[in-house]
């Protein structure tokens, strides 16, 4: 296929869109019902795609049929992992809309860099195609709102990767929340730190003959390359990446807000800056704060730390969730429960339930967000975290990020999420795109 453009970017071949509906399960859906098989297309598969493709490669009733990245060097070792999985080697391409023009594909796997989620996925279900999306699902609020109109538009299922909406042990706790175990929760502090070395300041050099550049921007305001961009760093800028609080933040806000049962603030505040090495390219924050208020008295705070594992209540990543008769301490595969005084009431850990032979629920280590997707394709489940739910989370950070650039308290509409009576800032709810690439729905 020829490069993708500018100014053919929109211009699918829509070969399998418009699918009608039957019975409210689309054609495509009904053809995947049928043959108890779903194929799936994976693009971006450096890291975390690579590790997506491989899990549902070894799932029973799934087929990774492609392997997508505009970077040459990582498709080879993608598509002998994936062959080692499921028996059957996957086609290695660059373009994505090779595989959108595959009527056999029943969905797209993005796991890109962020400022092609949403773009990505838009096409792909107008290309009657369902969508695993990572986190976070959009670069920006306008973004996650047409993803919503998306979805809805055109009946395919986008499901975003907050994985501990499919961990056992999250289900377990929420649980036990919800049926009053602490009480009202009305509070949770949550936290990610690590230690990221410095990116430098990059030089202009020639493109990589093994990348596509011009794809690799696609909808965003096209820059020259530089040596410490791709292909991790390019988190770190405002024209590609969301910083650390969409990039690992996102995990425990959404579980923070999932158990205080809120959906859109009214009230965020952030303060944070590049603290640690200031004389280097990141132009996000290496250590932020985000506090966020909903209704009914509730708050929900973030904190992240880019230049060091420091760990709080023994995690480097957690969550506390206070209520009105005790508290709950997270930490990605365990929590304990706490009573106002601090005594420790039970400790539920997910890997030593693991090794109990007595245990008749498997608590899996792993989270089983993949299957959930791919059954809920088949109509033998639903999805766990339908893109409106998962944008409320995203949004969280989003906002964060805007508050802190902006020096200012956000006010919002509780109905939407939509900055109040602030024209600085709601100038950041959308983007500026790359003329010809905007994403339509």
């Amino acid at each position: 296929m020829d490069n993708i453009t500018r100014r053919n970017f929109g211009k699918l071949s829509l070969s399998a869109a418009g699918a009608l509906s039957l019975g409210g399960i689309s054609q495509i859906s009904a053809a995947a019902s049928a043959n108890s098989k779903v194929v799936l297309a994976v693009a971006g598969i450096r890291s975390r795609g690579r590790q997506l493709a491989e899990n549902f490669a070894g799932i029973k009733d799934c087929e990774v049929k492609y392997v997508i990245d505009v970077d040459s060097r990582y498709l080879d070792h993608a598509a002998k992992s994936v062959e080692q999985k499921q028996g059957k080697a996957p086609k290695a391409i660059k373009d994505y809309r090779e595989a959108l023009d595959d009527k056999d594909v029943h969905g797209l796997v993005v796991a890109t860099p962020e400022h092609w989620h949403a773009p990505m996925s838009i096409e792909a279900v107008k290309a009657g195609k369902h969508v695993y999306v990572e986190k976070p699902c959009c670069h920006n609020p306008a973004e996650g709102e047409m993803l919503v109109e998306a979805m809805n538009k055109y009946d395919k299922l986008i499901q975003m990767g907050n994985q501990r909406r499919s961990f056992r042990i999250v289900e377990q706790m929420i649980d036990e929340i919800r049926s009053g175990e602490i009480g009202r929760p009305y509070f949770a502090r949550t936290w990610y730190s690590r230690k990221r070395g410095p990116i430098g300041k990059g030089k202009v050099i020639d493109v990589p003959s093994y990348l596509d550049w011009e794809l690799w921007q696609g909808p965003a305001p096209r820059e020259e390359y530089r040596d410490n961009v791709h292909p991790y760093n390019w988190h770190w800028f405002w024209n590609w990446g969301t910083g650390e609080a969409l990039n690992n933040g996102t995990h425990e806000l959404d579980v923070a807000r999932w158990a205080l049962g809120v959906d859109f603030p009214t009230k965020v505040t952030s303060l944070g800056g590049r603290y640690h090495y200031p004389k280097d390219d990141w132009e996000f924050f290496d250590t932020q704060n985000i506090s966020v208020e909903f209704e009914g008295d509730k708050l929900i705070t973030w904190e992240g730390i880019s230049s060091a594992s420091m760990k709080i209540c023994g995690h480097s990543r957690g969550a506390l969730i206070q209520g009105t008769k005790g508290y709950v301490e997270y930490g990605s595969s365990s929590y304990k429960v706490f009573d106002l005084n601090g005594k420790l009431l039970r400790h539920e850990d997910q890997a030593a339930k693991s090794k109990d032979s007595t245990n008749v629920i498997d608590p899996g280590l792993n989270d089983y967000h993949a299957e959930n997707f791919v059954y809920s394709i088949l109509g033998k489940d639903s999805i766990n975290s339908p893109v409106d739910e998962g944008y409320k989370s995203i949004l969280l950070g989003l906002l964060g990020n805007i508050a802190a650039k902006t020096s200012t308290m956000l006010h919002c509409d509780p109905k939407n999420g939509h900055i109040l009576d602030n024209p600085d800032a709601q100038r950041y709810w959308r983007r500026v795109y790359e003329p010809g690439w905007e994403p339509k729905v």
